[in-house]
């Protein structure tokens, strides 16, 4: 039975832009984009996990609000549970702490990049207007 991992990401969006974030080389699934998120540790709500989350890996306050759209896929070796939250920078600027990269992107521009699995069907999910 493969591992199940929960993770939290946000849909940041600013001017009709929205934040991806590139996952650095010695990362798992590396140099992928993706929005800016990550694991959910045991004890944390999604908001908490989340708003930590951007703190570490680029440095932004976030306002965490509804959820946007959830995905479950299956990797190779583990499973993920996504679940993509509208979210509101509330200080700080986009830093590169943990992350290789960053753009602010339009819609229609998403598709120029290549993001993982899970990420691919979230934003499928988010330009089909399921959200």
């Amino acid at each position: 039975m493969s591992q199940r991992v929960r993770v939290v990401a946000a849909m940041i969006e600013r001017e009709g832009r929205y934040l991806i974030t590139q996952r650095r080389p010695q990362a798992t699934l590396p140099l992928l984009w993706e929005f800016p998120g990550g694991k959910v540790e045991p004890g944390e709500t999604d908001a908490e996990a989340l708003a930590r989350e951007l703190r570490e890996k680029i440095g932004a306050e976030v306002e965490v609000g509804d959820l946007a759209v959830s995905v479950d896929h299956s990797y190779p070796d583990y499973e993920v549970e996504l679940r993509v939250y509208r979210a509101r920078l509330a200080g700080g600027e986009v830093e590169h702490r943990h992350v290789h990269d960053h753009r602010w992107v339009r819609p229609e521009e998403l598709d120029a990049y290549q993001f993982p699995g899970a990420d691919a069907r979230t934003v499928a999910a988010l330009l089909e207007g399921k959200d």
